[in-house]
């Protein structure tokens, strides 16, 4: 609305800047063909717009052609992208030297451009997830439109300082006031909400959508009736809004924008749109189904409907084949691409002749036309001897809402690195917790290296602190602290860290051997190993409406792998609310049935068992498999059928609540048992899950990975799964914190009507819920009120919720009973009465209820404005209005930890050993004792010894120098995955990426990759320290040599000296081209002869391991030697 300081999402303005582009160009081949029909909302209809945007000229880049490079970064930052290190979403672009990333917002991906000079030279689509090249996908043009309707020159930003000055800040408690807004334009700066200002910036010569319109293009409305009362509704709502937003800005929030103050107008009238239309010449025409004067009728019919009936579908599909026979059009709407080729394919099993057709494609004569599309009534125009025939006439399923392709976004790190600002604490796995300072550059005997400064506690009493100097190339061995109150820091070189560490290690090997038994039990008992997939498995999963993302298809494919292995599967699913965790589960149960087994699906609340059954039924339709649900809702007779059905095998799937784990209830061959948000069963639930445990495959999913992290941490015993990318086309929910003010209630319900939405009102207590809802009607009069909570009787709770879902009722008032797995993409506002008194994981998954579909979702938690909030009702508010990005589940979990402190989580006794090492890597040592105990289960000798940090200090020059990685946090996101690469393969895949986002190495970068490969050779060999002591002394320690080794090394490397003492060796660096006064080898050379001097102690022919990978092994390097 325009009140609100909020801008369209970049998507929305690029696909309107798109089609207003096509308008005014019609005959320009690279946007597509010549626009024939424009559908559109009333409310795009009525807002007023620059007429000129058709006619901005967007970047044009296609590979052959010569453009400025510089020129093209200057007309980018017009268009209003942003620029960013790394690009992520649509309307961003990234530099690094030739490179140009640029998302343009009508794009399925970004695409990398590579520039020679000022010529195009090379293009190629990357995905945002791994910032890789695509190379499946060949292009070689990208257009990139404007990213906002309202661009800022000098035009605009002359006028809004003109405003700006006849407006000053007079308001004083109003913080984010228009005047700001104005100076901030004024200057060239984008801020949230500017398109509001549109009619004042740019009052001279607005028009509307009617006005791009080409030449004899007619209007049509449909259902006048409606479109004349949402226009109406807009207007009155932008009003109401303007005011409530006034009496929260009292109270300190942002003061709304009103442009009616500042001289101009928002929404124009319907009549005033009719008007113009017709004087430019465009005919006017309602479509209604009430009859008026000069009404012409049309003879359009409802399509014949089988809603699933095998018989109906023959004969649909027959009056289908006689229709194309005689020369008819016929099209069958499908939603997604897996179902419109079954349709074609069913089609053509009845002798029908059928084909796929593009969007945009009209269907031709003699034959169908298939097309995806979210359309649910097929119609039958005789005039035009046309029918349409859609997949629920078909099959009787409703297509869900709008479907675009999904991306991956990119995947969040649970710890991330660059994420550290100079006071944080972190935790070094060799000294303990320390500070960090900062990050620095140091040039030590000639060779500069980039450290992070790490401060820590004085060894001597009274001191100043000490510093530690961490090098990039050892990132691997900081973690972020997590772990409640705040700790001392560690001292250096002290025993205190060992002894913490020590400690804590001895109270995780009680819980890791209890895990452990069950492990064994299960590893020891026979599963059943279920075969691959079938070609019918492959046709379900393509029917699949989204894009899948990244973790999604890896969570599926180890949930495969599992349940090939004839050891039965034990796996948690855990991933954000609404990251499609059903899915994997949906395509796990298909894979059992395959194999003739039966399921049964698990979960909490009677609610979610609808909802899986609606979508498994959904998923499934089409093949031969009979799913059922079982809760208390089930009728008695329908209950019995279940069960015999269970009993005698004609039963697929069932899906249910704890109804299914009562005595009594018998299975025929249950092969899969898959349990959705497992916390939330009972202790005697859990045993009998934890029985099936032992025999039957299990898959777990789980939203919030509160308190259970650990044990699911306690990883090895349970495998994991995480799913931490979001599907693409979220927005993050917007979240308001604050005292509760019913003129804003209201206000915010009735947005939510306005775009046909639907809103939670949560109340939660069932004693005054009525008063509640009676108090929302007073407030939305015109809205279809209704109330739901779990004392109700339950045939009455399953009816109100099943109509919430149908869209006949527009808000549901209701307890948290809405808090877990609700599915209702069109519920896109939330608003929570007394929030202070919910738990943070319960107010993390009430947010996730809404903005699950393409609209953009609200959450209002409100406190009563004069109640005091206790400290603890502070934090997790506090903590829900930050951590309102998509994906936050693993944030919350972890602050939730820090407010709460481990205690909750683990019993007293062992939060204290995660106090003192911090929660990161107490869950690394839960992991080792597991990992000790599993191999001694497998009959395998571990020694528990901790990997050591191997130390490299060698006069080489290796760091990623800032003029090949500008931006600091991407070098040490560079930095911390070659310092965590575990073996060669790893290394690999990292330079790979490496070169592929930011051109080929240069030499430091080069040697870094060597020093990386020296270090995974050394930790081999259990070498801790490489050293330079002096300009010709090399250190390599600890090393055993027995006398073999000894000779060998006198031999190859003369003046070399072995301590036995202290286990080192000393060698003497050799001098380049082997001059007497040529100077000591360094970089390249030294690392390899290291690698080299390691290999032949073992015994190991030299250069048998190409240190470099860029340099061919023996050859070149032999010469050298001296």
């Amino acid at each position: 609305l325009p009140h609100e300081r909020l801008s369209p999402g970049v998507d929305t303005v690029g696909a309107r800047m798109l089609l207003l582009r096509r308008l005014a160009h019609p005959d320009d081949a690279r946007l597509g063909p010549p626009l024939r029909v424009v559908v559109t909302t009333v409310r795009s209809l009525l807002q007023p717009m620059t007429p000129q945007l058709g006619r901005i000229e967007p970047v044009t880049l296609a590979v052959g052609t010569e453009i400025g490079f510089e020129d093209v970064i200057a007309r980018l930052v017009e268009l209003a992208y942003t620029r960013v290190d790394m690009v992520g979403k649509r309307g961003e672009f990234a530099v690094r030297g030739g490179i140009l990333d640029v998302f343009a917002p009508t794009a399925e991906h970004p695409v990398r451009v590579e520039f020679w000079g000022d010529e195009v030279s090379e293009m190629r689509m990357f995905a945002v997830a791994d910032q890789r090249s695509i190379p499946e996908i060949a292009v070689d043009t990208v257009v990139a439109v404007p990213c906002r309707e309202l661009l800022i020159d000098a035009e605009v930003r002359g006028r809004a300082a003109d405003l700006a000055a006849q407006h000053p800040k007079t308001e004083n408690t109003v913080t984010g006031t228009v005047a700001d807004m104005l100076a901030k334009l004024a200057e060239g700066i984008p801020v949230d909400g500017m398109e509001a200002l549109l009619p004042v910036l740019r009052p001279a010569d607005l028009s509307l959508l009617t006005d791009q319109l080409g030449p004899d293009t007619a209007v049509l409305v449909c259902d006048p009736e409606k479109v004349r009362a949402r226009a109406a509704d807009l207007i009155k709502t932008g009003r109401e809004f303007l005011e409530a937003s006034w009496s929260v800005a009292a109270v300190g929030g942002d003061a709304p924008i009103d442009v009616e103050q500042l001289g101009g107008s928002g929404f124009r009238e319907l009549e005033e749109a009719a008007a113009v239309a017709r004087q430019a010449g465009h005919p006017w025409w309602t479509l209604s189904q009430l009859s008026g004067e000069a009404a012409i009728e049309l003879d359009v019919r409802a399509a014949p409907s089988a809603r699933g009936h095998q018989r109906d579908i023959d004969e649909i599909f027959a009056m289908l084949r006689a229709h194309v026979a005689t020369g008819g059009c016929a099209a069958v709407v499908a939603p997604g691409v897996g179902t419109a080729h079954r349709v074609v394919e069913q089609l053509a099993e009845s002798d029908t002749p059928a084909t796929l057709l593009d969007p945009g494609d009209p269907p031709k004569p003699g034959v169908v036309g298939v097309l995806r599309g979210p359309l649910h009534d097929g119609v039958v125009v005789p005039g035009a001897q046309l029918v349409v025939i859609t997949e629920t006439d078909l099959t009787g399923n409703r297509a869900t809402g709008p479907q675009g392709k999904r991306l991956a976004a990119k995947r969040r790190n649970i710890v991330d690195p660059l994420a550290l600002t100079a006071g944080d604490l972190v935790v070094h796995d060799q000294h303990g917790i320390g500070r960090f300072v900062e990050m620095v550059e140091r040039t030590v005997g000639g060779a500069r290296r980039e450290y992070l400064v790490l401060e820590y506690a004085s060894a001597k009493r009274g001191g100043g602190s000490d510093k530690l100097y961490v090098p990039m190339d050892a990132l691997d061995q900081l973690s972020r602290y997590v772990g409640g109150q705040a700790p001392a820091l560690s001292r250096l070189g002290g025993s205190d860290w060992t002894n913490t560490k020590t400690k804590a290690r001895k109270a995780v090997r009680e819980i890791a051997s209890e895990l452990v038994a069950l492990y064994a039990k299960r590893q020891a008992s026979a599963g059943y190993a279920f075969g691959p997939d079938t070609p019918w498995q492959a046709e379900m999963e393509d029917a699949f409406g989204f894009t899948e993302t990244v973790d999604q298809l890896t969570a599926i494919t180890e949930v495969k792998a599992d349940m090939e292995k004839p050891v039965p599967m034990d796996r948690v699913i855990c991933g954000d609310v609404g990251y499609g965790k059903t899915e994997i589960a949906v395509r796990a149960a298909f894979k059992a049935v395959q194999a003739g087994k039966q399921v049964a699906v698990l979960v909490p609340t009677t609610l979610l068992a609808d909802q899986h059954l609606q979508t498994f039924s959904e998923r499934m339709a089409g093949f031969p498999v009979t799913v059922k649900g079982l809760s208390r809702f089930t009728d008695p007779a329908e209950s019995r059928t279940v069960v015999d059905g269970m009993a005698d095998g004609s039963v697929d799937i069932v899906i249910g609540t704890h109804r299914l784990l009562q005595t009594g209830v018998r299975w025929k061959d249950l092969g899969l048992v898959v349990v959705d948000e497992e916390q939330r069963f009972g202790v005697e639930h859990k045993e009998h899950i934890k029985s099936l445990r032992t025999h039957v495959d299990v898959l777990t999913m789980s939203a919030t990975p509160i308190p259970r992290t650990l044990e699911m941490s306690l990883a090895g015993i349970r495998e994991m799964s995480t799913i931490l990318t979001p599907p693409e086309e979220r927005y993050p929910v917007l979240t308001y914190v604050g005292p509760h003010d019913d003129k804003q209630v209201a206000a915010a319900l009735r947005r939510e009507l306005l775009r046909d939405g639907q809103a939670f009102y949560v109340h939660n207590r069932v004693s005054s819920i009525d008063a509640a809802a009676a108090r929302v009607r007073q407030l939305v009069p015109e809205a279809r009120v209704v109330v739901a909570h779990g004392q109700m009787p339950e045939e009455a709770l399953e009816t109100t919720v099943q109509g919430f879902w149908n869209r006949d009722f527009d808000i549901l008032v209701c307890t948290t009973i809405v808090e877990t797995g609700l599915d209702i993409s069109n519920a896109n506002t939330l608003i929570v009465e007394r929030a202070d008194t919910f738990g943070l994981s319960q107010l993390h998954q009430l947010r996730g209820r809404v903005g699950r579909g393409r609209e953009r979702g609200y959450a209002y938690f409100l406190y009563p404005p004069h109640v005091p909030l206790t400290e603890t009702a502070y934090d997790r508010l506090a903590t829900i209005a930050q951590n309102n990005e998509l994906g936050a589940g693993m944030a919350v979990a972890m602050k939730d930890l820090e407010i709460r402190g481990a205690g909750n989580v683990l019993g007293a006794e062992q939060s204290g050993h995660v106090a003192g090492v911090g929660f990161d890597l107490y869950v690394r040592l839960v992991g080792e004792a597991v990992e000790a105990y599993r191999a001694a289960a497998d009959g395998q000798t571990v020694t528990s010894t901790e990997p050591k940090d191997v130390r490299i200090d060698l006069p080489v020059d290796a760091h990623l120098p800032p003029d090949y990685i500008g931006s600091d946090r991407l070098r040490l996101e560079a930095y911390r995955r070659l310092a965590a690469a575990a073996d060669e393969a790893a290394v690999g895949a990292v330079v790979e990426e490496l070169v592929d986002r930011y051109g080929p190495l240069p030499e430091p970068a080069q040697l870094l990759v060597a020093v990386a490969r020296l270090r995974l050779l050394c930790r081999g060999y259990g070498i801790t320290e490489v050293s330079a002591v002096s300009a010709s002394t090399l250190r390599l320690a600890p090393l055993t040599l027995p006398d073999s080794a000894q000779l060998r090394l006198k031999r190859v490397y003369p003046g070399a000296h072995y301590r036995a003492t202290t286990a080192t060796v000393q060698v003497p660096i050799p001098r380049a081209s082997g001059g007497v006064g040529a100077p000591r080898i360094r970089d390249l050379e030294l690392v390899q002869m290291v690698a080299d001097l390691v290999l032949a102690l073992d015994g190991k022919p030299q250069g048998e391991v190409d240190i470099t990978g860029l340099v061919p092994p023996g050859g070149a390097r032999e010469e050298s030697r001296s």
